[in-house]
């Protein structure tokens, strides 16, 4: 996919940022290269509100492209953004490691590069100007707390049980949010055992699936992790087809799926992130850096936890 748009810059500029502007004929090229936008339905917004950010202004022109979940096609999509010599690029990457020597030539022909939504490894830091994006490593500890709160109010934070089900290998996200939740569990609840922990791959009918494995290989489980609500409502639909009633599901990033079910009593809680500020915040960061701003290198956006009884506080997600 590419769709080459024209976008307008919202605020007063400082006067380098005007210098910027004209030296581009008054107008900057932003190229953006995604993850994958099939994948969920978090993503597909996150392109739509992109799009109607872009949209929205009149100094900035987007050259949209989408990696298919493919990592050399990312690849090979930073080497056309830089052929194309844009002047800043936006990329949500495939696999954190494996697009660092695309981010670093992107450095060395100096585009400046953020990264948005999940981040890059570490070794390509030098490379980057910013993430734009959530706190995965904190989303994954306020999962925990969640899931450690309701085991108290039930009783059985001595004695419960968990299995964890984590987005696709290799994927920052994945590996933040896991380490969030693994890392803070025992703190708040030392005596739950988490017993397995397998990848969904973001992918809802995959989670059933592990699910289902689970809970042929287990005969208690009190609790279940996934990784974001599209996998954690996989193997919710698991354990209903199953007849395993009052397991505790909770999830990250609130879907209007894991939303639903929490309205039914199904589902008990999440981390609500909203894909149109992911999108419209990576925008603004990459428009901010080339205006010459001072901008954070983790550029976070908060993402507060979301229960069934702190719902009616939050609007229902629109993905």
């Amino acid at each position: 996919m590419k769709t080459t748009l024209t976008a307008a810059l919202v605020a007063s500029t400082a006067l380098v940022g005007t210098a910027m502007a004209e030296s581009h004929s008054g107008k900057m090229t932003i190229g953006i290269t995604q993850n994958n936008v099939g994948v969920d339905s978090y993503q597909t917004t996150y392109e739509k509100a992109f799009i109607e950010a872009a949209e929205a202004n009149d100094m900035v022109e987007t050259v949209v492209l989408d990696a298919g979940g493919d990592v050399a096609r990312q690849i090979a999509q930073m080497e056309d953004l830089i052929q194309q010599e844009v002047d800043a690029i936006i990329i949500w990457p495939t696999n954190g490691e494996a697009v660092i020597p695309a981010v670093r030539k992107a450095y060395q022909a100096d585009i400046p590069v953020i990264v948005t939504n999940s981040n890059i490894a570490e070794q390509g830091f030098d490379f980057v100007k910013s993430f734009s994006g959530p706190d995965n490593i904190t989303q994954g500890a306020r999962s925990a707390e969640i899931m450690c709160d309701k085991f108290k109010d039930m009783g059985i934070e001595n004695e419960a049980k968990v299995v964890h089900i984590t987005g696709q290998p290799g994927y920052t996200t994945a590996i933040e949010r896991a380490k969030g939740f693994n890392d803070r569990l025992p703190e708040v609840c030392p005596n739950v055992e988490q017993i397995d922990q397998q990848p969904g791959d973001w992918n809802r009918e995959k989670s059933q699936q592990v699910m289902e494995a689970f809970l042929v290989k287990y005969d208690d489980i009190d609790g279940v992790y996934a990784g974001d609500d599209n996998m954690g409502v996989g193997a919710l639909n698991a354990a209903k087809a199953a007849g395993r009633e009052g397991i505790i599901f909770v999830g990250a990033t609130n879907f209007a799926v894991g939303y639903e079910a929490m309205a039914a009593g199904e589902y008990w809680g999440s981390i609500y992130q909203s894909p149109v500020d992911d999108a419209e915040a990576a925008l603004q960061t990459a428009i901010d850096v080339l205006n010459g701003e001072e901008v954070p290198f983790l550029n976070y956006f908060d993402t507060p936890k979301i229960t069934q009884d702190n719902m009616d506080e939050f609007t229902k997600p629109v993905f």
